[in-house]
């Protein structure tokens, strides 16, 4: 979990997906960003959306009011740790019981408890 330097909370890697990019393109890229690895990330097989909270909205394109969201899982080396950008100034592992306790989003909580009951390799 990364903890979101301006916003203080605990979030997964995320982002927008650019023009000309496919989820799992921008998954990559934002985790190769976020945190300096490099590597292929997994389709969880969960699609979400969310709307827009309006205390959020100046943050999006006009009249966006919805969001989708696919999710993935990648698989880290032993003994890597993540090289943090400007976003976020700490990071935990954890279980993912854990990771659910003190995920911000419900969206993210939601998908965090899936990967759980999926018992993906670790």
């Amino acid at each position: 979990m990364l903890h979101r330097a301006v916003e203080d909370y605990w979030h997964v890697v995320a982002g927008v997906v650019e023009d000309g990019e496919t989820f799992s393109e921008a998954a990559t890229r934002e985790l190769r960003e976020e945190t300096g690895l490099d590597a292929v990330v997994g389709d969880v097989g969960l699609k979400q959306t969310y709307r827009v909270p309006a205390e959020m909205r100046s943050e999006y394109l006009d009249g966006v009011d919805e969001v989708a969201v696919e999710n993935f899982v990648v698989t880290v080396p032993r003994n890597w740790e993540p090289v943090l950008n400007e976003e976020h100034d700490d990071y935990r592992w954890l279980t993912p019981t854990e990771a659910v306790a003190i995920a911000h989003w419900p969206e993210t909580k939601e998908v965090l408890a899936a990967i759980a009951r999926q018992k993906l390799p670790s």
